[in-house]
């Protein structure tokens, strides 16, 4: 009941707001607001929220951040607060560039399905049919902690793109995966978890993947995963592009999404923010761990990450977000139909992901009805996600509403300003 309430839901607010979305998609593009009046949004709860994130710098929370709102295509919001670089005092800014990590997602899944649209392959095709490495899948069956030795039992099903594209493929996550024997497994193996600035590419390091144990049968449970790393190089084996080259041509020059990539030019580079951690309270430089902060702006440059590489402005994702409120086009160029973005804000994973207000889409977090009830997170349809350096989206499609939040920390902060953020831009629309 609840899979067809939402579906008739989703129908009925196309047809409301299709003068708003839909019918004006190929032009609808992200626009300063001017000096008219903010139509649909309260100034005096948008100051709410100003003095909310200057809050948040002065009391240390975060060294700085950006902020932006849109509605209606319109900016009614943008704000940078604080510092980029805590050691050289370094003022944050609007232009600011900063790494995405797990935002990136959103935009491989959108690559895949693009290609999908060209008929390339099925959704439901298993990837070995295209990455001949994944097949005979193994789940893992017994693990020795004396030499991270294992043993495996066949898997009943292989993995599909569908699997991939919705965490459900029993991949792991290595270095960030919530279980110690999987992240043994991956450290040992040498699976890049995130990007890296070594000679490495995704082929060589997805084909070493593919010889690793699944969690469980693909299908069965919601593990977040490098499912879209995997993508990344799907990507590249259909279209016959590098990852990077097909992302460039097809998304991001003609989105005009001029500072979103893996790797930046030095007059990038000099825009990107710190990545900070709290050392005895006081904001100092994240270290090289098992990721190297300066990777987009130095190194081999040849990992294309399409779980979490990509860097990015506030504005060049806002781009990105209306082009899906307006069904699918953005700037006169048409990426995805409005059926297909229908397919990809849908729920694919059933209760997998619980019942906590949260669906699935293809790689999209989809506020449902429960989420609704709870308050504070946006209409039913809500898309999200967010990013493993303290970066965060939401894109109502009912009021046509973006929020974007962007901040480079790691380690606990005691940041309250993500969740005060979307409750609040909430609050203020009329």
């Amino acid at each position: 009941m609840k899979k067809y309430f939402g579906i008739l839901c989703y129908v009925v607010c196309q047809i409301l707001f299709s003068g708003d979305i839909l019918a004006q998609s190929p032009s609808t593009s992200i626009a300063p607001q001017g000096k008219q009046p903010l139509a649909g949004v309260s100034a005096e709860r948008l100051d709410r929220i100003d003095q909310m994130l200057d809050e948040t710098v002065r009391s240390n929370q975060v060294p700085g951040l950006v902020a932006l709102i849109v509605k209606d295509g319109k900016i009614v919001y943008h704000e940078a607060k604080g510092l980029a670089d805590v050691r050289s005092g370094t003022r944050m800014g609007k232009d600011r560039v900063f790494r995405i990590a797990s935002q990136s997602k959103a935009i491989t899944s959108t690559a895949v399905m693009m290609l999908w649209e060209e008929g390339k392959f099925r959704l439901d095709d298993p990837i070995s049919k295209y990455i001949p490495e994944f097949a005979d899948p193994q789940i893992l069956a017994g693990f020795r902690y004396g030499d991270s030795s294992y043993s495996t039992k066949p898997s009943p099903r292989e993995i599909t793109v569908r699997h991939l594209l919705t965490h459900t493929s029993g991949l792991g996550y290595g270095m960030i995966d919530s279980n110690e024997q999987m992240k043994m497994i991956y450290q040992k193996a040498g699976i890049v978890d995130l990007f890296t600035t070594e000679e490495v590419t995704i082929s060589d390091n997805i084909k070493k993947l593919a010889k690793l144990p699944l969690h469980h049968e693909p299908g069965t449970k919601f593990t977040y995963s490098e499912g879209l790393d995997v993508l990344g190089y799907f990507v590249e084996v259909v279209s016959g592009m590098p990852f990077d080259q097909f992302l460039q041509k097809r998304i991001f020059d003609p989105m005009g999404m001029s500072n979103t990539g893996f790797y930046l030019t030095d007059k990038q580079g000099e825009k990107l923010v710190t990545i900070h951690h709290k050392v005895n309270g006081a904001w100092e430089p994240f270290p090289v761990t098992f990721y190297d902060p300066d990777y987009p702006k130095s190194g081999a440059r040849t990992f294309f990450s399409g779980g979490a590489g990509l860097s990015s402005t506030t504005e060049d994702y806002a781009k990105f977000l209306q082009m899906y409120l307006n069904g699918g086009a953005y700037n006169g160029t048409r990426f995805l139909s409005p059926i297909t973005v229908q397919t990809i804000m849908s729920n694919q994973v059933g209760d997998l992901l619980g019942d906590g207000g949260k669906d699935y889409g293809l790689a999209f977090g989809i506020v449902d009805e429960k989420g609704v009830a709870q308050g504070g997170i946006g209409s039913l349809g809500t898309f999200d996600w967010g990013g493993y350096f303290n970066t965060q989206y939401f894109a109502d499609p009912v009021t046509n509403t973006i929020g974007i939040i962007m901040k480079q920390t790691q380690g606990g902060t005691g940041d309250e300003s993500a969740w005060k953020f979307r409750q609040m831009v909430f609050s203020a629309i009329e």
